[in-house]
């Protein structure tokens, strides 16, 4: 299959318009445009291999965030990406159905290693599977399902794999992390809320059985020292996530504000991102680059178009600019 072409590459929109004012704002992505501030750390952090105490300290950390009752149903790994391309490889053949559109590297993956894939739009249709994979919140749509909902697909097929990656701005009840259901898995970013996207870091989080084979097969020192120390202290600053949560649905309320009366409809999205009709969304686009701002495309989807969060008053101001 062909690479997913991924929002965050702003190559062909430089390409395009190389006479931008600069510097280019990439709002295509649904990354935290402020991130958790990082302090010094350690020298010793950079210089040695990270220990399996230094590994039980983040889970420690992940699972009283998430409210995991059991450290030993929880593994890191270097990005949610690394458990995506992962797991197709651990689960034996079988059909799948992707709750869509979604996020494509869910597709690819299991059409990589043989699984019959089908996307699906309704519930019911993923019921008849084999396996079942929904992004919850969905990227893009920002579709939210109810727990009770996945409760219920759970018992109807072999295998559900839940991709939690934009719901830790939600409240705790959203999330299947803190009881998962039996055959199935949850899988969570650090990434994206945290604003550290370069960071790679990820959780899986199932039965014990399945955890220690996601464990065996990523191997030792899967996640480098650094991001097992900063992934640590980030989880648990309450008192960060708390403010983050109440700027972020502040901004998504502003940019919504300048987005609609731009001619754009909001049909979905996040704190972290907005999914916006256009009839002219192609146009948009070109109007946005002219201006060095960059946004993402759906080609299946023409008439769409994702805006993140702006990180602050001047970029919210240039943005505004560009679409009068």
């Amino acid at each position: 299959m062909k690479p997913v072409v991924h929002g965050g590459d702003m190559r062909e929109s430089q390409r395009r318009f190389p006479d931008t004012p600069q510097p280019w704002i990439d709002l295509s992505t649904g990354i935290n445009p402020v991130p958790y501030p990082v302090s010094a750390l350690p020298a010793d952090v950079w210089s040695r291999l990270p220990t399996h105490r230094d590994e039980q300290a983040l889970l420690v950390a992940a699972a009283a965030r998430y409210r995991i009752r059991d450290a030993a149903t929880i593994a890191a790994a270097p990005g949610t990406q690394a458990l995506i391309q992962l797991l197709p490889r651990l689960l034996r053949k079988a059909r799948v159905a992707i709750l869509g559109p979604t996020y494509e590297e869910h597709e690819v993956c299991w059409k990589r290693q043989g699984h019959e894939v089908t996307v699906v739009s309704t519930l019911e249709e993923a019921e008849r599977a084999d396996i079942a994979v929904v992004v919850n919140p969905n990227n893009p749509t920002g579709r939210l399902l109810p727990s009770e909902t996945l409760r219920a697909l759970a018992a109807s097929v072999s295998f559900l794999v839940v991709d939690e990656a934009f719901i830790d701005l939600l409240p705790l009840q959203a999330s299947l992390a803190g009881d998962v259901p039996p055959r199935t898995i949850v899988l969570r970013s650090f990434g994206k809320t945290y604003g550290l996207a370069g960071l790679r870091l990820g959780f899986a989080i199932a039965e014990s059985d399945l955890i220690d084979r996601i464990r065996d097969e990523l191997g030792p020192w899967a996640v480098s020292g650094p991001a097992l120390e900063i992934g640590r202290m980030a989880l648990c600053d309450d008192r960060w996530l708390v403010a983050t949560t109440a700027r972020l649905a502040a901004d998504q309320q502003r940019l919504d504000g300048i987005l609609e009366p731009a001619g754009f409809k909001i049909v979905g999205g996040t704190s972290l991102f907005r999914l916006a009709h256009h009839p002219e969304a192609q146009a948009m686009v070109a109007k946005l680059g002219r201006c060095g701002i960059h946004v993402r495309r759906f080609a299946k989807e023409p008439h769409w178009l994702r805006f993140g969060v702006p990180a602050d008053t001047e970029t919210f101001a240039r943005l505004a600019a560009a679409l009068v």
